[in-house]
């Protein structure tokens, strides 16, 4: 069965939990005090691979076919896809190429590359359709395209990350706040935590979840969208598989400056000890600003720490 033959479900979140937590450890759900009220932190960010992404892409890869491991994969990701792509196929002996933005931060480009993934890059700035380049690819090679967030196998991986929060709970969070770019993470966790209130994440100007989740359809970024840290989450929309699930079950989505970004990025480090990349801080960054309501069953998803060294010092070291 392919991606455009399958929908996700919760039931495929489970198995992928099961299969994700035979080679991964849970990462820390950890408390955390804000603003005088306690809520917790998924740390999705001490990953092997240093984000979230490593779930889906272990999910997708260890479920394919004998023929389809044979033909390798193509990928698209500014980086942090690529790397859980990368590690799972090295450690199951599949060849993978990812398709990545010529402006992909370098410690993102060498990690992927060190994990013997081939990269093909596209000029994001200038327009290309990285879409379509990989399509292209998986023709000329016979590969199986493993798409960032419009794929049912790397939904219901990242919904692992629901499951391993209900657990080290010992229940499902009242609600869920997350990191939001094409909604694989967000409609994931929607499926696996049913009862809970989802609430995504973007980078202003690059919100176009959350203009979609208030018009009822899906609405790509606007024309010239300013530039933002957030790499992880420069996606350009997101796709009817991710949307079909959004559209159900979750709240309105949220927008943060690129300040409360840098804000909640000084935060980890200093109150949780733990270095989150732009987009990984979003949802944390919405919190601080009081931007969604906090209680004891609130959970805020820190989804990746892969940063360049020098430009997270000098986050650190400023107070703008």
């Amino acid at each position: 069965m392919t991606a455009q033959h399958r929908t996700p479900t919760r039931e495929g979140v489970v198995e992928a939990a099961a299969r994700i937590a035979a080679i991964l450890p849970p990462t820390p759900l950890l408390p955390v005090e804000i603003g005088g009220t306690a809520c917790w932190i998924k740390a999705e960010s001490l990953q092997p691979v240093g984000a979230f992404k490593i779930r889906g892409g272990w999910n997708r890869l260890s479920t394919l076919t004998p023929e389809q491991a044979a033909g390798g994969v193509i990928g698209v990701s500014s980086g942090n896809h690529a790397q859980g792509v990368a590690w799972a196929a090295a450690r199951l002996g599949i060849a993978a190429t990812i398709v990545m933005p010529n402006d992909a931060p370098a410690v993102k480009l060498a990690n992927v590359k060190a994990l013997g993934a081939g990269v093909v890059l596209y000029d994001r700035p200038g327009g290309e359709d990285r879409d379509a380049i990989a399509r292209k690819l998986c023709e000329d090679r016979g590969a199986t395209l493993v798409h960032a967030y419009g794929d049912p196998w790397i939904i219901e991986g990242q919904g692992s990350a629901g499951i391993e929060i209900a657990q080290q709970l010992g229940r499902e969070p009242g609600r869920i706040v997350a990191p939001c770019g094409g909604g694989g993470l967000t409609a994931g966790l929607a499926l696996a935590c049913p009862s809970a209130a989802i609430v995504p994440v973007e980078p202003e100007g690059w919100d176009d979840v959350r203009r979609s989740l208030a018009a009822g359809e899906i609405l790509p970024v606007g024309p010239n969208p300013p530039a933002t840290a957030c790499d992880a989450l420069q996606t350009p929309a997101t796709w009817p598989i991710n949307f079909a699930v959004l559209k159900e079950r979750c709240s309105p989505g949220l927008a943060v400056s690129e300040r409360e970004v840098r804000d909640a990025q000084r935060f980890a480090f200093a109150r949780l000890r733990l270095v989150v990349e732009p987009g990984g801080a979003v949802a944390l960054a919405a919190a601080l600003a009081g931007k969604v309501a906090l209680d004891a069953d609130t959970v805020i998803v820190a989804s990746g720490g892969n940063v360049d060294p020098a430009q997270f010092a000098g986050v650190i070291a400023s107070d703008t």
